[in-house]
This record gives structure tokens, sequence and C-alpha cells, in this order.
């Protein structure tokens, strides 16, 4: 800036010294000529000469400048540019050093927070030693409790309980699709009447059934508690197959809710107890000692469960009494028995069942009646569980009564009556009530072949009157001529074969058998001939056992239901043999429950006693023939256990 001022005062006092030497009043016009004098023309030309001189030393020196000050604006614009170029640089400084101080701000803020997280992180990870701490004592705890499971099991078939003002609740049961195919139809449902078993006269051994059922589907409720020093439990368990006065098998299944046990139990430290209710007979076995809900079943579909087991369920009062810590027990019963009855060609003279009473809640559909017993049943029991097996006896003592009326005996010859009867077969003249007793005794040992993978089982039961107590339900008593009641010797058998290969698989096989025996008597009619009475007499008629029969006269169009059998065949049962083939398979068993399905093969056999047809008007003898019946059947199971 400097130079640029003293060049322009340099030029400003070039041009004012120039002005100065022109005269101040000079005329711009030229002046006129005037007469020339050598000496001042030489002066002035030489005046007009420096001047020249100076002008183009001026105009040198201004040419010179021109360049200087040329110069000097080209390096005032070099300098224009650096200042320009450092003030950019200083403006891109500054932009620098505030991203600088952002960055060192953002810097210092990530400082902290890297500090929190990393403060957070120590928290956590020891909060992770410590869970790790815990999770390796829990995976230890349960380590040793699945090692202790393993080592005792606990039993799944028990479900969960619930508890309610110190009562400890335990429902139960279970939920069945069940099938029962039979090469001869019976008219069972899933439940097989063994001695029901058609005989070839009976229409229905022509054709074969194929029954659906969930009727055996099963509901319990096991109440516990204490009382004092004693345990007391109550048990209810129902099913379906029950049948009401409306009960069909039609678009609405309607059959009703049945109780199978309905009682009470209190037992004592000093090993008795008492049990009242409906429950399962002393003579089933049990699987240790003697105790409700610890009999031990045979593994059948089939409800009716096998020929030639021991089994009732009855209303009665039962005490027990433990010794030797369990390994030996005692028990004596009082059970409601029912009369069951077979007899042919007696009289009308006696009587020991009545007919049900609606009003009284009894079953007024039920033709059979309800015996007017005496008294209960008497059975007594011992078991025994020396370490290896169980073993059991068992005593029955049965009574049996009927009213008998003399003047109606067979045969009825007005002449012969006694003078009682004032010649009248129908009086009640003399009559009376006439007892029997009936009674036996049976036998079990289960035998662990194997232990926890086979079981042997064998079973007897025999005596007089004692037929109703085993699955097939032969007769107890029969009738004589005079009408009092005759027992029936009977006896039932059965062997047990059960396997348990794995926990879901067992497999069965059952072969059994139940026997009636002869009970018969005679008496001459009025030809002189003999006449058979009573149970299985081979004076009976069974010509026609193999001849199928037309349908009945009760049968119409609109109601075809009344298949017949043909001629005449007593029938009366020798022997019930039944051969069982089965297995379950277990697809789930946990704290959820349990799901099974099995199947079920059985081939029954019953054969009755031989009858030779004789003529009670000729005396002539026929043809002895013995009847005889077979039966298949398939036996399907689907099965859901409430936990």
């Amino acid at each position: 800036m400097k130079k640029i001022a003293a060049l322009a005062l340099s030029l400003f006092l070039t041009v004012g010294t120039a002005l100065a030497d022109t005269p101040k009043d000079a005329d711009a016009q030229p002046a006129k000529p005037a007469p020339a004098k050598p000496k001042a023309a030489k002066k002035a030309d030489k005046s007009d000469a420096a001047i020249a001189a100076e002008l183009e030393e001026l105009r040198q020196a201004l040419q010179a400048q021109q360049e200087q000050l040329t110069l000097l604006k080209e390096e005032l614009a070099k300098r224009d540019r650096q200042i320009d170029e450092a003030r950019d640089a200083a403006a891109a400084a500054n932009a620098r050093a505030a991203e600088a101080a952002t960055k060192a701000s953002e810097a210092a803020n990530t400082t902290a927070e890297v500090k929190s997280n990393e403060a957070t992180l120590n928290s956590t990870v020891a909060d992770l030693k410590a869970s790790n701490e815990a999770l390796k004592t829990t995976v230890a705890t349960e380590a040793a409790a699945t090692t202790a499971a393993k080592a005792n099991p606990p039993n799944e078939d028990g479900p969960a309980s619930l508890s309610y003002k110190g009562i400890t609740i335990t429902p139960g049961g279970f939920v069945e699709a069940a099938t029962a195919f039979r090469t001869h139809a019976t008219g069972d449902d899933i439940n097989t009447q063994f001695s029901g078993i058609p005989y070839p006269n009976n229409a229905l051994s022509q054709v074969t059934e194929n029954v659906f059922s969930a009727r055996q589907s099963r509901l319990s409720l096991l109440m516990e508690t204490h009382i004092g020093g004693a345990k007391v439990n109550g048990y209810v368990e129902a099913d379906f197959l029950g049948t009401g006065v409306t009960s069909n098998n039609r678009q609405s299944n309607s059959y009703v809710l049945r109780y199978r046990q309905f009682w009470g139990r209190v037992a004592f430290d000093n090993g008795f107890a008492f049990t009242g209710g409906q429950m399962w007979s002393l003579v089933t076995e049990s699987k240790k000692g003697i105790e409700n809900r610890q009999e031990a079943f045979p593994m059948m579909i089939d409800p009716q469960y096998v020929v030639g087991w021991a089994w009732q369920r009855a209303d009665s009062l039962r005490i027990t009494k433990g010794f030797a810590d369990g390994k030996f027990t005692v028990a004596a019963a009082l059970e409601g028995p029912q009369t069951t009855y077979t007899a042919h060609g007696t009289g009308l003279n006696f009587f020991f069942n009545t007919p049900g009473a609606g009003g009284g809640l009894t079953n007024f559909i039920d033709t059979t009646g309800y015996t007017a017993n005496k008294s209960p049943d008497f059975l007594v029991k011992a078991a025994v569980d020396p370490g290896w097996g169980h073993f059991e006896v068992v005593g029955i003592v049965s009574p049996f009564r009927d009213r008998v009326y003399p003047c109606g005996a067979v045969p009825v010859i007005v002449a012969d009556l006694p003078a009682t009867c004032n010649g009248s077969g129908t009086s009640v003249a003399g009559a009376y009530n006439n007892g029997r007793v009936g009674g036996g005794f049976g036998a079990t040992a289960r035998l662990p072949v194997v232990e926890k993978k086979a079981d042997v089982v064998l079973h007897f039961q025999g005596g007089d009157g004692i037929g109703r107590y085993s699955s097939a339900q032969l007769s107890d008593v029969t009738a004589r001529p005079d009408g009092t009641l005759a027992p029936i010797r009977s006896a039932a058998w059965l062997g047990q074969l059960e396997i348990h290969p794995s926990p879901k698989f067992d497999l069965y096989a059952y072969y059994g058998g139940e026997y009636a025996a002869r009970t018969n008597f005679t008496y001459i009619n009025a030809d002189g001939f003999p006449v058979g009475v009573g149970y299985g007499s081979p004076l009976f008629n069974d010509s026609g056992c193999t001849t199928e029969g037309f349908p009945s006269s009760t049968a119409t169009n609109s109601s075809p239901t009344a298949p017949a059998s043909a001629g005449t065949c007593t029938g009366d049962v020798h022997t019930i043999v039944e051969g069982t083939l089965g297995f379950w398979h277990n697809i789930y068993s946990g704290n959820k429950g349990r799901l099974r399905w099995g199947i079920q093969y059985s081939y029954i056999t019953k054969l009755g006693w031989s009858g030779d047809d004789a003529s009670a008007t000729t005396g002539l003898i026929g043809v002895s023939q013995r009847p005889k019946a077979v039966e298949n059947m398939v036996l399907t199971s689907f099965r859901y256990y409430i936990p």
C-alpha cells in the first residue's frame, strides 16, 4: 500500500511541475507570427527539445511506474488470493476445530457411557456368576432327584390331589373307547355273559355281532384324612354299565351311571381296620395284605373279566388285622348275597325271591327279583407276604332259605296229599321256611418268577352254593321235587401268566374254567316212570340243541326282535372254559396321565350236561346228547387315564 501511495504522489508532482512551466495567461489560440529573431528561435527550439526529452523521460518513468503498478497489482492479487486461502484455511481449521471439539465432547460422553456400561456389565457378569452357581446347584439337585426317581420311580397311576378342610381329595378314572367282536351273537355290550353263549339251536348263534362302547369309562374319587390317631378313607367309583327303564342304544345312548364301589374305612396304628359300604369281596385277590383298593385284577378288557376268576362286589362290613409288619393279615366280612338259581321239572310250591318294588327303589323291571335273605354271607380270609410272592386262602359260609308249600309238591297226586291239604294242591296248609347252608373255600398263589418281569398266578375255588362268586355266574342252587333248595357243587380254576418286558408293554395269557355238578333228583309219576328234577339230570331232553329255531311268534315286521330256539334244549352247563391272549401298550405315562391301548382275543367253550330225553309217559330212553357252544371274541380298548 505504501508503494502505491508513493507512486501516486510522484505522478502528481510530475504533472504539477509540467503545468507550472506553462504561463498562467497563455492563450490557447496560436499566436500571430512575429518577426523572427534567430537567437530567440534557437533558444525556443532548445526549450522544446528539452521538454520533449523530459516528456519522453517522464513517459518512460510513467511506463516503468505503470509496470511497477502492474507488478504491485499482481502482487496484491496474489496476496489477496493468499489471504483468501488463509481465510479458507482458517475457516476449515475452525470447522475442524469445532468438529474436533464436538468429537471430543462425544468422546467424553461416550467415555462416560462406556464407564456406565462397564459398571452395568460388571454387575451383569456378577449376576451371571451368581445365576451360574445357582444353575449348577439346580442341575445338581435335579440330577440327584432324577437319579432318586429312577431308583424309586413315582406311582403314576395316582393322580394329583386337592386339599379341602384337611381332607385330601384325589380324582381318578379313565375314558375308554372299546369294541367287541363275537362270532356268535350274545346280545351283550362290552360285558360278556359267559353262560349265555348260544347253543346252535339259538338263531343268535348263526350271526356275528360287533359292539362299539364307551360305557366302561370310569370315574372315581378318593378322600383321605386323619382323625386323632386313625387314618380315614372314603372312596366312590362309578361307570356306565348300568341300565334304566329308558336306556337304549339308538340315536342318543342313554345308559345310566352306576356305582361300583362306595365305602368308608378307618385304620388304626395297632393294625385294625374297619370298612363299610359296597366293595370288592374278600374272595377277590389282593396285591399285598388285605386292603381296599389293592385288588389284583386280571388285565382283561372285558369287564366280566375271565372265566375262573373269583370276585364279587357287594355291600359288606369288614374288619382286618395286620401282624408282623404286614407280612400276615387276617380279615372277616359280612357280605350281602343274592341267590342264583336253575331248576327244571319242579312244582310251583316255593319261592325265595321277591319282585322289585319301585316304591322301595328296587328294579321292578328285573324279572329275577331280589332274594329275601335270612342273613348275609360270612367270609374269612388270611393273606401271607413272606417276601417272595403273595399267598391267600378264603372261606365262605352262604346260607339259603325258601318258603315251601308241601301241598303243591311234585308229583301232585290229590289222593296222596297229606290230610292237612284238605284235598287241594294249592293249600297253604303246612307251609314252612326251609334253610340250607352252602359254603366253600378258595386259594390263590402269586409267584414272581422273574422279579418285575413275569408273574405266574394260580387260583382255585370250590364248594356248594358259591357259583355266583366266579365270572361265569353258574347257579348257586336248584330245587328238589318237594320244593326245598339244594346247593349246587361247583369249582373254578384259573392260571395266569403276566409278562412285563418293558414299562410300555404288558402281555398276558390266561386259561380258566368253571364247573357245576349234576344236582339232580327224580320222582315217580302217575305212569310209574322216573322224571328228572333239578340241575343237569341225565333224563332231561337235549334233542333240540343243534337245530336252529324259527323266529318266535312275538316277532313282527315292525318289531323283528325275537330270534328263537328250536325244540327242547335243557342245556344245563357242565363246564365253561376260556383261553385268552392279550396285550397293553402304554403310549404315554407321566404327570399328564396315561394313554394306552390293547387287544384281547378269547376262545370260549361251553359244554352242557348230556340228556337222553327219557319219556315220562312211555319210559323210553332216547339218544344221549351233549350240547356244545363255542365263541371267538376280539376286544379292543383305547383309554386315557386321568392324571
